[in-house]
């Protein structure tokens, strides 16, 4: 049998995790155990519904598919400003940079529809029809880009977030609305058992691959050599005898 190494920290922290969960079983146990010592932080993709081994690794799967953010050019009007300090959303038309924002109008999704419906520049048609296309921003940078009063039009690239199509000042703007938004975390230890999310290709291929008999095995031989963990490792035995016991009793 190939013996499994086991470091001090990952040591440490499965001393807190079997003190905290006295009855923990084998399989949980030695999810826990794989996800320390791989350094996994398992989060679901709620659009997708789909479980990836860590946020990082899902943002780059989807950066480098371009489902992340894209570069989006803005226009922004000359004259006075239709938004202040206190705006916390507005609403562009991307065809000459008009602005309603969410304390300077009334009705600002509204009042945006009824703009591009009309704006001459806008000469992108669908069925015949002028398109109800226009961008959407929270973030403060971009906001701030409209409340200086400009001498003559200007232009500025932004990013555009493919999954929710608001506009941020940055591409770090986008992932951080994408982590707090879009994603959730989830135990290592439930992610086999659950049967809600579809898990990402590679991270189902690495939970198989770790989950064979020979592998599980090796690790309670090397937990076996710790004092603390004497106890576990005989309880999950004598658990494993007994399945066994009733398997064969039931196969009678």
């Amino acid at each position: 049998m190939t013996k499994l190494a086991v470091s001090d920290g990952v040591i440490s922290e499965m001393e807190g995790f079997l003190k905290k969960n006295r009855k923990a079983d084998l399989i949980s146990t030695y999810l826990f155990f794989l996800e320390k010592k791989h350094r996994l932080d398992p989060v679901v993709f709620m659009r997708e519904k789909k479980i990836y081994q860590s946020k990082d690794d899902l943002i780059r799967i989807l950066e480098s598919q371009g489902k992340l953010w894209r570069e989006t050019e803005i226009k922004i009007q000359m004259g006075k400003p239709s938004v202040n300090e206190a705006t916390k959303k507005i609403y562009i038309c991307p065809f000459t940079g008009k602005v309603f924002g969410d304390n300077t109008h009334p009705n600002p999704q509204d009042s945006i529809y009824e703009w591009v419906m009309k704006c001459p520049e806008n000469t992108e048609r669908k069925d015949g029809m002028r398109v109800k296309k226009f961008y959407i921003s929270e973030d403060l940078e971009v906001i701030r880009s409209y409340i200086k009063e400009q001498k003559e039009p200007i232009k500025k690239i932004v990013y555009t977030s493919v999954i929710t199509g608001k506009l941020f000042h940055s591409r770090n703007g986008v992932i951080e609305d994408f982590i707090v938004n879009q994603i959730r975390p989830i135990p290592m230890k439930d992610v086999p058992t659950q049967n809600r999310f579809e898990i990402q290709e590679n991270f189902l291929a690495f939970i198989q691959m770790h989950l064979e008999e020979s592998k599980i095995a090796a690790f309670v031989e090397a937990l076996s050599q710790y004092e603390p963990f004497a106890k576990h490792v005989q309880r999950w035995m004598e658990e494993s005898s007994d399945e066994e016991t009733s398997e064969e009793e039931a196969a009678e």
